[in-house]
């Protein structure tokens, strides 16, 4: 498979994983080449790069984003668009898209005997650079945006040698180059200490290597210039310090929010249940967890709400409900509630309809104006699948309906619709 750039977020703010991943883990894993760029112009230039070596190589390139790079903005030099390439279908189709045992293992074997090739490519990538220098006392890699956090401790030019990092595999003999003439090494990457223990895995060498590992940078978090300029022994001194009277301020569910409503009328009736759980899901309503709501108790991935309140009701847990978005029912949710339905499960799943994907801009919802028919067609029965518009006018009605289908013995589903405050304001103007 060639010309495809898998784009690939390490941003915690971003998903619900308990931890801060590390894409670069998944290019290692898959054994592909992966990209990871330093500055917008490079964000750019490595898609436009990424489709050429992908066709060049016949394999997948993986481009790996970091929070800040996903949390600023530049101006960008364009180039010229490429034509559209002719509909072709490979030769060897079925050895590549059909991975029954036999072809699997002769596809594995393809991809080890790649890896020569990869490497030799990223040895002459323009996006991994050595910087000579004179003191050989330290010798500094860095991947990806830690470039700019060390560059921003030295504006005047390095004192040491660096081997800047973009385009993986490693290269290798670079790396080597770098802890030859060096006494010690200290590896500036975002995320995990990935080159950091490749360094040490393969090289076996008796010299300091110095990162996340062994304390030199915090484990956790991101990098800052501060943090790397005291892991280059620099003094910090801090140019402005945060009044106290400066809080904190979490993201919080808009003015005018129809979940806001929804919640309020939710808490106020699961509070006559002793026992009772709330399963989340991903989407704006996932604030639902935090003050004053507090509504939620669990979002783990798209779609567990519904599954995770199934198995808790199977165990015995009531009441058990499940709170999911439109378009995350769409996307991830039906298959959970088919499942609800074939067993008959204990459970009232409210699908949170604000007709759009507000999370992430205002998409169309692949399910507007059609749930109540879904919901129908999954098995449900017709009169335990209501809708109602959450408002503060029609708070009790809410209340009456969600009271009613908890009391429900089966599967029974809630529809709040109104119309995200974002998206009806956009259309306003």
């Amino acid at each position: 498979m060639g010309g495809l750039v898998i784009v690939t977020a390490d941003d915690p703010s971003m998903h619900s994983s308990q931890n801060e991943q590390d894409n670069r883990v998944y290019g290692n894993f898959a054994m592909l080449p992966m990209l990871e760029p330093s500055n917008q112009q490079e964000a750019y230039d490595m898609v436009y790069d990424g489709f050429e070596l992908s066709e060049k190589l016949g394999y997948p390139i993986l481009l790996r984003i970091t929070t800040r790079l996903a949390h600023s903005r530049s101006g960008v030099i364009r180039r010229r668009q490429q034509p559209q390439n002719e509909m072709n279908c490979p030769e060897d189709g079925r050895f590549r898209y059909i991975l029954l045992p036999a072809f699997a293992r002769k596809r594995y074997k393809a991809l080890l005997a790649a890896q020569e090739e990869f490497t030799a490519v990223s040895k002459t990538s323009p996006y991994n650079r050595y910087i000579d220098a004179l003191d050989k006392r330290l010798g500094i890699i860095t991947t990806g945006i830690a470039f700019n956090y060390l560059s921003e401790n030295y504006p005047d030019g390095y004192p040491h040698p660096v081997l800047k990092i973009g385009q993986y595999p490693l290269p290798r003999k670079e790396v080597e180059k770098l802890v030859s003439e060096c006494d010690e090494i200290l590896v500036l990457e975002e995320g995990y200490p990935v080159v950091e223990e490749a360094i040490k895995g393969f090289l076996g060498i008796g010299k300091p290597v110095h990162g996340r590992l062994n304390g030199t940078l915090q484990r956790d978090g991101e990098l800052t210039p501060d943090s790397v300029g005291k892991a280059l022994g620099k003094e910090i001194v801090s140019w402005y310090e945060i009044p106290e009277v400066v809080e904190q301020r979490p993201p919080a569910l808009c003015q005018g929010c129809g979940h806001r409503d929804l919640f309020d009328a939710m808490n106020e009736v699961i509070k006559e249940y002793e026992g009772a759980k709330v399963f989340g899901d991903i989407g704006c309503y996932t604030l639902g967890v935090l003050p004053p709501f507090r509504t939620l108790d669990t979002c783990v991935d798209m779609g567990a709400a519904i599954t995770m309140a199934k198995g808790a009701a199977d165990a015995g847990v009531y009441p058990s409900i499940g709170v999911i978005g439109d378009s995350t029912f769409t996307h991830s949710g039906m298959t959970g509630l088919l499942d609800c339905v074939n067993e008959n499960s204990n459970v009232m799943i409210v699908i949170a309809d604000n007709e759009t994907t507000a999370m992430t801009g205002g998409q169309d919802s692949a399910g507007t104006g059609r749930l109540q028919a879904i919901c129908l067609g999954l098995g449900v029965k017709p009169e335990h699948v209501r809708s109602f518009v959450p408002l503060k006018k029609n708070y009790e009605e809410m209340k009456q309906v969600i009271r009613e289908e908890i009391q429900y013995p089966g599967v029974s589903v809630i529809i709040p619709c109104r119309e995200c405050i974002q998206t009806l304001k956009r259309k306003k103007k």
